[in-house]
């Protein structure tokens, strides 16, 4: 495909010529807005964003990107945690246009382009009691949380959000738009399946969809004691794979719905997904209710939609965190979760555990990039920061520390929820072969690295 003249330097009404969709530049009213991520702390300005209309026109950008030799990021939701959404002095490939959704209900299928965020495809097809499993926040974007993995409320049922896909359109670093399934270019199916997004821009996906006719979810507000905890987990672990559930160690939020002598209290403030008859689910979730006397109960039969708590656009936190995979949760693991959040001070500090297995657990490790199927619990530390170095560098230690204290084994990791950690900690999500596979893919569809603003698998191998 060639390529079209581009000005340098760049000409943002020159642009507007060549593009159908929209080009936004520093002078305009609404670039802060454009150019501000979910995360708080970046504060990058993009020589030009592109909210592309189209396949063609992603082709173009990445051109553009290609000739001028300017820094590319692409924006799905913008909730990147390393900030890879935005670039300072470059050029931003905005996706959030592109909202074409075409639901084949008898089939069980869905075409979606990749500017639809979690929420807007959940809502479009729940109205026929189906959907796809994404993460625990309905205003991502589903094309980094898809090319990512997708770890979420229905993990254990239906597994990862890669299970679910079927296939994808994706336009290369040399501009060529191509069809990607399990026949059709299936090294690049298998490495998009995990691997995020360095091989390509993804346009659209075709989704496996799934039953949530019947569904039962919401908050379990618990007091945070070790046995809690540790049960807390021990159940997760054994309850029926239709039950997949989030577990929020923290202090007691100021949430309207919470009592005041819980303000502050370290509970387990978890989020739970029963896919099911209402009667399979109450006895699912009876065992959770038995370990303490719930603070706050809001497990009731819900439209699948309404898990996704509400959202506010003009929350931007100001965060430091670390994931890892661990075995086992027992007393001794949850005495030291208690103990590093009761000794914090920050503002917010959690440790999110994730009983995973069940559907997921049940794809080969080999099956794509995402290899992470044997492993039982993903845990999240966070803590908020006040934006000044020392307050950031003081909880990114506290982080560090937690992490050390509750590794078991490897040092793997799940690629999404990475922050700006370097290569080394890149290659945890990827181990084995996994990594080696990947470098070949990168080196076939992307040998210059033009997509780097992501958790970048380069093409040349270095010593991490």
């Amino acid at each position: 495909m060639a390529s079209r003249t581009f000005p340098s330097p760049l000409s943002i009404p020159s642009l507007r010529d060549q593009f159908r969709g929209r080009v936004i530049g520093p002078e305009d009213s609404d670039y802060d807005q454009a150019r501000t991520v979910m995360y708080g702390g970046f504060d990058r300005r993009p020589a030009v964003i592109v909210r592309v209309a189209d396949a063609e026109d992603v082709a173009q950008v990445i051109a553009l990107a290609r000739d001028t030799g300017l820094e590319l990021a692409v924006r799905s939701g913008g909730h990147s945690g390393a900030g890879h959404s935005v670039t300072e002095g470059g050029i931003v490939l905005d996706l959030s246009e592109l909202k074409t959704l075409e639901i084949d209900v008898e089939g069980r299928t869905a075409w979606a382009e990749t500017g639809l965020t979690a929420i807007e495809l959940t809502a479009a097809t729940c109205a026929h009691g189906l959907a796809v499993g994404f993460g625990d926040t309905g205003s991502v974007g589903i094309g980094g949380i898809t090319l990512g993995g997708g770890v979420g409320y229905l993990v254990r049922k239906y597994g990862l959000t890669i299970d679910s896909l079927l296939a994808a359109e994706v336009v290369t670093a040399d501009g060529r738009q191509l069809a990607v399934h399990a026949t059709s270019h299936p090294d690049l199916f298998w490495a998009i399946r995990g691997g995020g997004g360095n091989f390509g821009v993804a346009t659209r996906f075709q989704y496996r969809l799934h039953d949530v006719g019947e569904f039962t979810g919401g908050m379990l507000m618990l007091p945070a004691t070790a046995e809690t905890v540790a049960g807390f987990m021990t159940e997760s672990e054994s309850a029926a794979e239709e039950l997949s559930s989030i577990a929020n160690v923290m202090p007691a939020p100021p949430m309207p719905f919470v009592p005041e002598e819980h303000l502050g209290k370290l509970v387990i403030m978890a989020l739970m997904a029963y896919v099911g008859e209402a009667g399979a689910a109450e006895r699912a979730l009876a065992p959770f209710r038995k370990l303490a006397t719930p603070i706050v109960d809001m497990l009731k039969p819900i439209p699948y939609p309404e898990i996704y708590p509400p959202e506010d656009p003009d929350y931007h936190p100001l965060a430091v965190g670390y994931t890892m995979f661990i075995e086992r949760v027992d007393r001794e693991v949850a005495e030291t979760i208690l103990g590093y959040l009761e000794a914090s001070d920050a503002s917010l500090r959690v440790a999110q555990l994730r009983s995973l297995g069940g559907a997921a657990a049940r794809v080969p490790a080999d099956a794509t990039a995402y290899a992470h199927r044997s492993r039982r619990i993903m845990v999240n530390l966070a803590a908020f920061h006040d934006g000044t170095a020392e307050d950031r560098a003081a909880r990114q230690a506290w982080v560090h520390a937690f992490a050390a204290e509750l590794k078991q084994g490897d040092d793997s990791a799940y690629v999404n929820f990475l922050l700006d950690e370097g290569e080394a900690r890149v290659r945890t999500a990827y181990p084995g072969a996994t990594w080696d596979r990947l470098l070949a893919v990168k080196r076939r569809y992307d040998p210059t690295n033009l997509f780097h603003m992501n958790q970048n698998i380069p093409p040349e191998a270095t010593d991490a």
